[in-house]
């Protein structure tokens, strides 16, 4: 019998359960998909695969979407299958309508009243194919999807009820100081877990989601940097800071960047030490070992 993807609805409840959140990572190769499904089987953790529209041109979304349903039938754990920062309705509808089984509208940009109307269209089409939605109120500086934004606007508690209900969102994804990227602070990140608490105090049934949760692991961009890389003032956010959101009602945290950084230092590593090595199996396959390390940090920091 064929294994089928979950909703992220059915995930994010089960980690409710356990005071738990769901990592959700990006991605965009096979490499990644399986590195990322193969430590989430041996941790025995579900998980949310997430493709950005970047991703979509970069693979196609029939090839992304392929390999993970071969993904779900090699591995023992549920995954759900999430289209990341969908821009409008069009983007989420061909999406549902290509088998994902999440989508995130982004109207975080629009007003308040037209990201209401945006993200109502979307849950209300996604409603009839029994597919998740995520909806966001507050901006998250960085770069995302090649679109750069230089600054953050955390969200207004006292919006969030009124979204909701007026949406019927499964899921919020809430701005509270994050950024997205590599290069995501100037200086020492400060965030607002009270207006995170505030958040949950407002919506306390309704999952929370983190953006931009990638710690920019020092020991990678060192390795970047002493063979041949250039990746200057990276900074990211410690594991522990962010597993203090979790029990202020933080359900889904997305990882990004980690996993690239990863495998970049990988295979820089590999072609610095090894400068004979031809074979993409090679230095591919060392790439996905390492990106699994990186991806069992995270679900022991959040998931475990």
């Amino acid at each position: 019998m064929k294994k089928t993807l979950l909703t992220t609805k059915i995930l994010l409840e089960r980690a409710k359960k356990r005071n738990r959140a769901i990592v959700a990572f990006n991605v965009n190769n096979m490499e990644l998909i399986q590195a990322i499904t193969r430590a989430c089987d041996e941790m025995k953790c579900d998980v949310i695969l997430q493709v950005s529209n970047s991703a979509k041109k970069y693979a196609t979304e029939v090839y992304l979407r392929k390999l993970v349903e071969a993904a779900r039938e090699s591995v023992g754990i549920d995954i759900a299958l999430h289209l990341d920062h969908g821009a409008d309705f069009e983007q989420c509808k061909a999406a549902i309508d290509a088998g994902f089984t999440s989508v995130m509208i982004d109207g975080s940009h629009l007003p308040f009243d037209q990201n209401i109307a945006v993200t109502k269209k979307v849950v209300d089409y996604a409603k009839k194919h029994g597919v998740s939605v995520e909806g966001e109120l507050g901006q998250i500086a960085g770069i995302e999807d090649e679109k750069k934004n230089e600054d953050s606007q955390y969200t207004d508690p006292s919006t969030v009820k009124e979204f909701v209900e007026k949406t019927g969102v499964d899921a919020l994804a809430v701005s509270i100081g994050t950024a997205h990227g590599a290069f995501k602070y100037k200086s020492a990140p400060a965030f607002r877990f009270d207006i995170l608490e505030r958040i949950q105090k407002e919506i306390p049934n309704t999952p929370l989601v983190l953006h931009g949760a990638s710690s920019v692991t020092p020991a990678d961009v060192a390795t970047i940097n002493k063979f041949g890389g250039k990746i200057e003032n990276a900074k990211g956010v410690s594991e522990d800071i962010l597993a203090k959101a979790i029990p202020l009602g933080v359900r889904k945290i997305n990882v990004d960047s980690d996993l690239r950084l990863a495998m970049t230092a990988s295979i820089r590593k590999t072609f610095a030490t090894n400068p004979s090595e031809f074979d993409p199996r090679a230095y591919l396959g060392q790439a996905r070992l390492d990106v699994m390390e990186v991806v069992k940090t995270k679900l022991k920091a959040f998931s475990v």
